[in-house]
């Protein structure tokens, strides 16, 4: 297996989509009025899928940064999601479990947050590459907030995630050498992400 990791130019370019990412969220926000403020809920336990090499990689860049004993610490707690989440799992529910990366109320790894860490609870749009376009609502304070200022749901600001979707798909194929399908999918929380170590895929049969 070969570890996958970033060039210091693919960092830059993901640092950058995530970037317009908070750019763009930032002004959905502000045109709506959401705030996170007092919300009862904590989007952290929330239970997200990951897909992609590069974003797994991304994260990491980050986990390899942290001081040991906070590193640790953030193993232990992806452990034990895990071992929790499988209950639920099986029974077919999602599991709410606070994110291993949730240390008392702030994220350990803010500045290498994940794309949907970034971008859940706001309207936002995506026009998939067969042409079908989607709508997401946003989070339960979004959508309240929408009802009472807008005649419709379509009358809200909302971030179109296509392009930003479309660059990180073309990084992700670059990051693999052009060869993304002959690699397994992702399809991973953040903690199985931290329990197996850093993304790795077959080595080719030339370098073998």
């Amino acid at each position: 297996m070969k570890e996958v990791t970033l060039s210091p130019e693919l960092t830059q370019e993901i640092t950058a989509i995530y970037q317009a990412m908070q750019e763009g969220y930032d002004k959905v926000i502000s045109e709506i009025n959401l705030t996170c403020e007092s919300c009862p809920d904590n989007c952290c336990d929330s239970y997200f899928l990951h897909h992609t090499y590069s974003e797994w990689a991304f994260l990491w860049l980050g986990l390899r940064q942290l001081d040991k004993e906070i590193l640790n610490g953030v193993i232990k707690r992806a452990k034990e999601y895990i071992a929790l989440s499988a209950e639920p799992l099986a029974a077919g529910r999602h599991p709410q479990i606070m994110c291993p990366l949730n240390d008392n109320g702030l994220c350990t790894l803010y500045q290498h947050r994940l794309l949907v860490c970034r971008m859940h609870g706001i309207p936002a749009t995506l026009t998939r590459p067969d042409g079908q376009s989607m709508r997401f609502p946003g989070c339960f304070r979004c959508q309240e907030i929408v009802q009472e200022k807008y005649e419709a749901e379509t009358d809200a600001p909302a971030m179109d995630r296509s392009q930003l979707f479309r660059q990180l798909a073309t990084l992700e194929s670059r990051l693999l050498a052009e060869r993304r399908h002959l690699y397994p999918r992702v399809k991973k929380t953040i903690a199985e992400m931290i329990v197996e170590g850093p993304p790795a895929v077959p080595l080719p049969h030339c370098e073998r």
